[in-house]
């Protein structure tokens, strides 16, 4: 790799306390990368050492100012339901940093007038705001997140039934793999202007999932599809915001099937994707 290639700037990555922000933040302090951590309360970030953890809210994009003063990139996820406020984060943004790295969806279309579901669409318009921003982008176009699965772990430990509305299989991806791809997109100028598409190896159904977490804990584990209507109810008492649970129901019904498995994680990174069942057996004691 040509020294010119290299991105020497500070990285700040949002969403550093979730499930692939962490593993972001992981995978660039490996790289010897001066990274910053955007967090809504860092005294309880609970992030490695080496890492600078900082305070800000996507929500409040007058908080990021401090955050961003000496970035050079970001490593973006969004957290919302819609694009509202966004404009005023990647004006924020681009007064400091130079190129976004930006966690989007497989399943965004670039041929279509408008996305198969509310979650595409909002990746989709996301993705055309980020364009227009007048900063350089990385897209990671992302297949359905291994830790997802979490969601189940009370189900499983209590029943070892996870019922819920099903989904279109999809190549599940394991969240190291992304953040793989995205250390490797946050380091390294060629990969300005890509769109990755980020798959694991196999596509699985989520009675396949289910199956496969049962497996790794040693007990037999499997999934009930529940009518829209059931899946509603029970997610709006389980407290789950209601626009979050119309999305989700939403992505249900009308996400078309796929078959994709794409070789981008292994090209990228110089391994192969991830299996399921290696994130099911590393994370089976939350299942326990």
């Amino acid at each position: 790799m040509a020294a010119a290639d290299l991105i020497m700037g500070e990285i700040i990555v949002t969403g550093a306390t979730g499930n692939v922000g962490r593993q972001v933040v992981v995978q660039l302090l490996a790289t010897g990368a001066a990274v910053r951590a955007l967090a809504r309360d860092p005294a309880s970030a609970e992030l490695p050492a080496g890492v600078t953890v900082v305070g800000g809210d996507l929500a409040q994009p007058l908080s990021l100012e401090g955050a961003l003063v000496g970035s050079d990139t970001v490593f973006l996820i969004w957290p919302f339901l819609t694009t509202e406020g966004a404009p005023a984060v990647l004006k924020a943004i681009a007064q400091h940093a130079r190129r976004i790295v930006y966690l989007s969806s497989s399943g965004v279309n670039d041929d279509a007038g408008r996305q198969t579901d509310p979650i595409n669409q909002l990746h989709a318009d996301m993705e055309l705001l980020i364009e227009g921003s007048g900063v350089e982008w990385t897209f990671l176009r992302s297949n359905t997140i291994a830790s997802n699965a979490r969601g189940w772990a009370e189900q499983i430990r209590t029943t070892h039934v996870v019922r819920g509305p099903d989904m279109a299989a999809t190549a599940v991806i394991h969240e190291r793999d992304v953040a793989a791809v995205a250390a490797h997109a946050l380091t390294d100028d060629r990969h300005a202007g890509m769109k990755h598409v980020l798959t694991g190896p196999q596509v699985l159904s989520r009675a396949e999932q289910v199956h496969t977490i049962g497996e790794a804990i040693g007990h037999p584990t499997h999934f009930e599809k529940v009518p829209v209507e059931i899946a509603r109810q029970r997610m709006l008492a389980d407290g789950r915001p209601p626009a979050l649970v119309e999305a989700l129901l939403a992505s249900a019904d009308t996400r078309p099937e796929s078959n994709l498995i794409t070789s981008t994680v292994e090209e990228i990174t110089g391994a192969p994707a991830r299996t399921f069942r290696s994130w099911a057996e590393e994370h089976a004691d939350g299942f326990r």
